[in-house]
Parts: C-alpha cells; structure tokens; sequence
C-alpha cells in the first residue's frame, strides 16, 4: 500500500524539493507517515515522521534537505503502528545504508531473530527494518550495494518493491521488486523511481517496468537493469500520455469532486476502445463461460458484467472475489475467459489470481494503468481511459470500468441498440452534475444518520452495493446495499424511524416491483431518497426526497448514470462530517498485500 520514490539529478542540485514533490503525489498510498533520506558530505541524512505529509513538512521542513540523490517513503502502517520509528527511510545500526519499502516481508521475524544473535541491534517494530540491515551485512562480507541486494531478495520472502542508498557507493541508487509496483522514469534533468507514474509525470515520462527479481541501478549517466543472472537487459521504454495536470486538483477542493466531474470524459474516451474490444472478442472466439475477478469497486463493476453477458449473451458468467478465487480454480478450462478487473493492476490478490488462471484459461485485464503488472500478465488487454485517479475512493474508474464491460457485452451479443445507447451515456452524466448544488443541499439533511441503507433490483442492485460502499469508505456512516427483493429476508427488521433509505429505481421492468420495496420500507417509518426518473409523478407523491435523472436513461444503462448522485451524496456528507474524502482511515489506494 505504501509509496516509494527515488530520484538521482544529473547535476549537483538540491534532490529534497523533488522527492518531496514526487511523494507528494503518492499520499494517496499510504498517509501514517513521511521520510525522506539524501546523501550528502559522506553521510546519510534523513528527515520523517508520523502524521500526513503537510503536517510533517511544517514541522521538519522536508525540502531543506542537501544532497543531489535520495529516496522517500509514504506509509500506510502494517508491522507496527504509525510512529517517528516505524517511519520509513529504514537504515542499519551504523546509518550506512537506508532503504524505502513497499509490501511486506513474511520471513522478518525469523530473519530478525537470527540478526539479533549475530550482534544486530533494531530500533522499530516493522518487517522492513530487516532489509538495511541485510544489506549492510552482505555489504560488510565484500559485496556491492548491487549484490548486496540482490543476496537480500534472496533471503526475504513477500511482497516488495525496495529502493536502497549506501554511504560506501554515493551517486547510485539500487531498486528490485517482486509482486509490488515500481517504475522507472528517465526524465531530462535526472532518473526516477516511483510506486505508481503520478508522482513522476512532471519529470520524466519516459517509462521502464522492472520485472519480478530485476535490478536497477541508478545513477547521474543513466539506468541498467540486470537480471537474477546478472545480465543487463535491454528494457522497453513506454511513454506515459497522461499530462502532470491530471494529477493536480485544478481548483477543485478535493481530487474526489474533480474526478467525479470528470465521469462524462471518462467515458467518452474509454468508448473509443471499441474496435481494440471487437478484435479481443474474435480472437478469444467460443466461449462457454466467462469468470470476473476483481475486489471492492471493480467487483461491483464486474456484478453489472454478470447481469449483462448472461443476459444478453447467454453465457454463463461467475463472479469471484479475488482473494477467494483459489477455491474456484480447479473449475477452469481452456473454453473459460476469466477477466480480471483492477483500477491500479497491480492489486495482490489479483496477480495471484491471474498467475492461476493462466495456467488453464485465457485471461482478459481491464485495468487504467499502462503498463502495470496485469497489462503485462493477461493475454490480452482492455485500457480504460479514465486518467490518472487519486482520490482513494473510486469514482471515474468505476464508470470507466463499467463502460469496458458494457462495451464488451454488448460487441459480445452484437447488441447495437445498447451500442448506440452508451453513446449518449457521456451526455447524461452531465446532466446529473448540473444538479451538484441541489445534491449537495440534500446531502446536508443526512448528517445524523448512523446507518444508510441502499435498494435496487436487476442492473440496480450492483449500483447500490457501490452507492453503500461509497459512503462507508469516506463518512464511516454504516452502509449497506441490498437487492430490493431481499428486504422481507432479513433486512427489513432493522428499518426503523427516520433510517435513510436510497431506492435506486429507473423506469423498466423492475420499476414496480422496487416501487412496492419503497412503499415498504416507507410504511416503517424509512427516510426514503429516491434515485429516478424526471416525472415520475408517483415516486414524487411517496419518497421524502428524489434527485431526478433523465427519464431517457433506460435500466439497462442505468448503472453508468445513477452512481453519479450516490459519488456526490457521499462527498457532501462527508464533507459535512468534517472528514477528508481524499484520505479515508485505514484505507490506501492501491492494496498491494494481500
């Protein structure tokens, strides 16, 4: 979860303003803690601390650090709790090498034990503390900071992505990973390392991706990967299209808002995949089953896949957790298609999914980031275009995502109808966000509420399971979504007086039956919000409150347009809450661990 970035400049210019700038972009991450470390005058120099970076930065002035190269961290805790100690850079007993760390090391214990009894001393109580003190140990019997590490990769085992500087090798960086994101950048003025390209964008977008137990080594005239034989290989250089304003606010107050305002773009540019999906769905060929295999947001998106592949396509469609997909595996076949869905690509659970999978089936990722581990593990590729996504809550994504999987169905099943339809999605996105005044005046009546609950049926339900998850991820108000037709099973006893209840109800098929799901909960005493269409002067008569929507928008496209009002209802009540939607507790961006 955490980030990491390394930067070396070409020339003898202050590095501290850059690393503090680059991991700046990285809070997102992880937002426990902050360390910087440089090198300067034969010696280490490291500043950091627990607590977001701003804070930190007031107290520590982190950009007046002196040295040309260096490293830097943002944490989101693991082994240990947020701490000055627990803070990363990591160094060894005698400050000779320190290190950033990504992931986590299953084996610390075990090797921090056997260090002890060779005279080590530790000062903090995290798996990564392990690493400088390898490092230094392998130093010390002969080896370069090069060997060092890589003697290191070989006695650790778990997720890492690690970046190391020694005092005995100045002007050199040395960085490995293994199931945890890295990137090279080669920029006009310096090289560059970093968990994910935000953090780089303004500086090199010129792109290298280690691959699992390569090793980079960094320094003022370039970069060489080796790999575990010691050879150099030549690496693929991409060029990253995304511009640095992307990962700016831009005067919003919040990434989240921004990137809810650009939903409508988000979709319109990910349409333009069409014809790559069509020449997917030739290639592939006959199907008899089609397995999605995604976490959080994206295995809500992948719901919405399920409903429409089997009911346009006939296809038998599963959807799987993918932290639980290794009870599923041994049901795989070369005539499945499991497609892995993930915002970042470099979500554990799934990689590991995905190494599975691969072994029998072929495997589709639908992922935003180019260039990240599914994008080079899957056989074949759907790149949504969605734009760098800060906010640790899902938001364009989501709606880039469900337009791969609407795109994909509908080519899937020959459906222009549905074809033409998302062609107007974009245009209907638009038309919700004209009303974020009066959505964020209706958001504030909700501020007492301790629990929310969220109902809809058929393509509805996988939009309240989002709406629900949305909420409690950024406002902490317990939320649940249910499928309307659940409520007589269980849920309808904790109706109570005054419960916020958000009825997702488009016009179509479902209407009346989920009009009868709102009558019930009503007669119990639920505040009822209603999500429906312009008009309907019958929910009018029986909800508390309605945001309309265009009564064009029909149920089957529904999902891409109703979350709209549900990203934006959660934002407001968090903002009147008083919490940060950017930076939700115990949460990070991108679950890099399983």
């Amino acid at each position: 979860m955490c980030g990491i970035v390394g930067c070396i400049l070409k020339e003898d210019d202050d590095v501290a303003p850059i690393l503090f700038d680059c991991i700046s972009k990285l809070e997102y991450r992880g937002y426990d803690s902050i360390g910087l470390a440089t090198f300067d005058g034969g010696k280490i120099h490291i500043k950091k601390d627990k607590g977001k970076i701003e804070e930190v930065d007031k107290s520590l002035n982190l950009t007046d650090m002196p040295g040309n190269f260096g490293i830097a961290h943002v944490r989101w805790a693991t082994h240990g709790d947020p701490s000055k100690l627990n803070s990363h850079p990591h160094v060894d007993e005698e400050n000779t090498v320190a290190v950033v760390h990504n992931g986590i090391i299953e084996n610390y214990l075990e090797i921090k034990e056997e260090l002890i009894g060779e005279g080590h001393r530790f000062k903090s109580e995290t798996d990564t503390e392990v690493i400088p003190h390898l490092i230094q140990k392998f130093m010390d019997e002969g080896n370069d900071l090069e060997h060092a590490v890589r003697k290191t990769i070989g006695v650790i085992e778990g997720a890492y992505a690690i970046a190391a500087i020694s005092v005995n090798e100045p002007d050199k960086i040395v960085a490995t990973r293994k199931d945890s994101p890295l990137i090279i950048g080669l920029g006009e003025n310096g090289y560059y390392l970093a968990s994910d390209s935000p953090a780089i964008l303004k500086y090199a977008k010129d792109i290298i991706y280690p691959e699992k137990g390569e090793i980079a080594i960094l320094d003022k005239t370039g970069v060489v990967v080796h790999d575990e034989f010691d050879n150099a290989v030549n690496k693929e250089i991409e060029t990253i299209n995304w511009t640095p304003e992307m990962a700016e606010k831009e005067g919003y107050e919040h990434f989240m808002i921004k990137e809810i305002n650009e939903q409508a773009t988000a979709v319109r540019n990910t349409l333009t995949q069409r014809e790559n999906i069509q020449n997917i769905i030739d290639e592939v060929g006959d199907l008899q089953r089609i397995c999605f295999v995604a976490c959080g947001t994206s295995y809500h998106a992948s719901l919405t896949g399920k409903y429409l592949i089997e009911s346009l396509a006939g296809i038998p469609t599963d959807v799987i957790l993918a932290s639980e997909f290794k009870y599923s595996a041994n049901t795989l076949n070369d005539k499945t298609l499991v497609v892995f869905i993930s915002q970042s690509g470099e979500t554990a659970d799934s990689l590991k999914a995905l190494d599975v999978a691969n072994k029998t089936s072929k495997t589709l990722g639908i992922v935003n980031v180019a260039g990240s581990a599914i994008t080079r593990r899957a056989d074949y590729v759907i790149q949504t275009q969605a734009g760098p996504e800060i906010g640790v809550a899902a938001t364009k994504t989501y709606v880039a995502q469900l337009t791969s999987i609407y795109l994909f169905a509908a080519l899937l099943a020959s459906d222009e109808e549905l074809l033409n339809d998302l062609d107007n999605v974009p245009d209907f996105i638009d038309e919700v966000l004209l009303q974020n005044d009066l959505i964020e005046e209706l958001s504030k009546r909700y501020n007492y509420a301790r629990d929310f609950f969220y109902l809809g049926r058929g393509y509805s339900y996988p939009t309240a399971l989002e709406g629900a998850l949305k909420l409690k991820e950024i406002s902490y108000i317990h939320g649940e979504g249910y499928a309307a037709g659940e409520l007589k099973h269980g849920p309808l006893a904790l109706i109570d007086e005054g419960i916020p209840v958000v009825v997702i109800i488009p016009p179509g098929d479902n209407y009346r039956k989920t009009m009868s799901n709102l009558e019930e909960v009503k007669s119990r005493g639920a505040n009822v919000l209603a999500i429906g269409a312009e008009g309907d002067e019958s929910l009018e008569s029986k909800a508390n409150a309605i945001i309309s929507i265009n009564p064009d928008v029909k149920e089957i496209i529904a999902p891409l347009v109703y979350i709209v009002p549900l990203q934006l209802i959660a934002y407001y009540i968090t903002l009147e809450k008083g919490h940060d939607p950017d930076k939700p507790k115990n949460l990070a961006k991108c679950v890099t661990v399983e």
